[in-house]
């Protein structure tokens, strides 16, 4: 009976994790066991797991992999987590606040990171942002300069009224819209609001604001980002300017304007974090959050191509600064 009862759970435990995965098999090489869980696959995440797994291979460490996608549900997240418990993994890490939120409030004796988290305060990952010796999480931070991409928006187009949608289930959703807020009423703009509880219904709420705002500024909200396309669509469609803070996902898009992070570069800073840990025997609470602030870990995209039919110009000030540049068809990367 007992031999019944095991192999069930273990097919409950497949099932539970149909989200989509590469796990491996327990290895007595003396590797090291990082389990890996996004919250979905969209093109920013994709590029933290890449440039996590590029930068490791580059340290000597022998590493094993278990890679999970949660597909945006939260619950999926929590049985990836018990997952990872159960195979033993030596080092965990959480891309998007969720994903890492359910690794945290299992994990308690092994190090624990997150990657691409907006806020790891608010979102209760760490106490505070310089790290505390008692903790064992840590991680990289995507916080991006909001008032500065709405300012930006402003700026070139003259937008008095800003539409935006946001996750309001995810909770670095609900702090970059309140950041667009704030930066909003600092600049005397307006924001209009459409929340979604996953990417399914990006289209359909920004259908409903589209008509009664001048731009449209997407923040680095995993759900909505990554509807991106359809964002491009409903904009172009309405004839309204699109800046993403998320330039990774705009490629053969319309989008006009993308300013933000190299999210490869958020990849590479986690797994710096990791071979500290592993090699050096740093503290993982002790780490902290790290932001990055290099100007090359950004990027600024401009489509010369949609801004001439949009009617606008985009000055050569910013120009001069852009890392990508699309013009009769042609990216141009500076």
């Amino acid at each position: 009976m007992k031999k019944y009862i095991a192999l069930f759970l273990m097919l409950i435990a497949a099932f539970t994790l149909a989200a989509g995965g590469s796990g491996e098999a327990a290895a007595d090489d003396g590797s090291v066991l990082i389990g890996v869980s996004k919250l979905l696959s969209h093109a920013a995440l994709d590029s933290v797991e890449t440039g996590l797994q590029d930068y490791l291979a580059t340290t000597g460490l022998n590493v094993r992999y278990d890679f999970q996608n949660a597909n945006g549900d939260i619950s999926t997240a929590a049985s990836i987590a018990q997952q990872f418990e159960s195979e033993g993994c030596d080092v965990v890490v959480g891309i998007g606040t969720a994903s890492a939120q359910a690794l945290a409030n299992v994990f308690t004796d092994i190090p624990v990171l997150f990657a691409a988290v907006t806020d790891p305060v608010d979102a209760g990952l760490v106490a505070s942002n310089e790290g505390s010796a008692d903790s064992n999480v840590c991680g990289v931070s995507d916080m991006n300069p909001v008032e500065a991409q709405i300012s930006l928006i402003h700026d070139i187009t003259g937008a008095k009224v800003i539409g935006n949608v946001y996750s309001s289930g995810e909770q670095n959703g609900v702090v970059l819209m309140e950041q667009a807020q704030a930066a909003c009423d600092k600049l005397g703009l307006e924001l209009v609001t459409a929340a979604v509880s996953n990417s399914s219904e990006v289209r359909t709420a920004l259908q409903s604001i589209i008509d009664r705002v001048d731009a449209v500024y997407i923040a680095t909200d995993n759900n909505v980002i990554s509807a991106i396309a359809a964002i491009d669509d409903v904009c172009n469609d309405a004839g309204v300017p699109l800046l993403a803070a998320d330039p990774s996902g705009i490629d053969g898009l319309e989008c006009m304007m993308a300013w933000g992070f190299n999210y490869y570069s958020i990849g590479t800073a986690t797994g710096k974090l990791i071979e500290d840990i592993l090699v050096n025997g740093a503290n993982p609470g002790e780490e902290g959050t790290v932001f990055l602030t290099d100007p090359a870990d950004f990027e600024l995209w401009f489509n010369l191509d949609t801004a001439k039919k949009l009617g606008y110009t985009i000055p050569q000030e910013y120009l001069d600064t852009a890392s990508v540049i699309i013009e009769n068809g042609v990216k141009t990367e500076l």
